[in-house]
């Protein structure tokens, strides 16, 4: 199996594990709120935590899947190499992008909240950790995306 199969396994499992403990944690909180009259209080944040992670996680995937959201207006107007080109361009951006906002901002975004001990009200959980997902997801998408230009130029070859 190769190595993006299996980065696209276990973050797919992971992202339904991630699914399965929302689910749970929200049926939680419905029930606390109706039948005990008071919600418990961390599971609105835990909720709000793991929807981020998913969020972003999935962005992760859905890119490495070529699943994200495209406008093709000029993808179809281009022949076949230029095509490639434009494919080729797209995931140089993506990269670039991936890597300076997702990699460097949110490493920043990490150590910044580290250094000020930012915690979670509820959970008191530091704010790092939650964070932490924007620089996994970003080293996601280079991965995914440096493979794809590297399958593009082969393809050329």
């Amino acid at each position: 199996m190769m190595m993006r199969q299996k980065i696209d396994k276990i973050l797919g499992n992971f992202l339904a594990i991630l699914m399965g403990i929302m689910t749970i944690d929200v049926l939680w909180g419905v029930f606390t709120r109706y039948a005990m009259g008071s919600q418990a209080s961390w599971t609105e944040e835990l909720a709000r935590f793991l929807l981020i992670w998913i969020g972003i996680l999935g962005a992760a995937y859905a890119a490495g899947k070529d699943m994200h959201l495209a406008i093709d207006l000029l993808m179809p107007r281009l022949k076949e190499e230029g095509q490639k080109r434009l494919k080729i361009l797209i995931s140089f951006l993506i990269v670039l992008f991936a890597f300076t906002v997702m990699v460097i901002g949110g490493i920043r975004l990490i150590y910044i909240t580290h250094v000020l001990g930012q915690l979670s009200p509820a959970l008191r959980v530091p704010m790092a950790v939650i964070y932490s997902v924007v620089p996994l997801s970003g080293i996601l998408v280079v991965y995914y995306k440096a493979n794809n230009i590297i399958l593009q130029l082969k393809k050329n070859d």
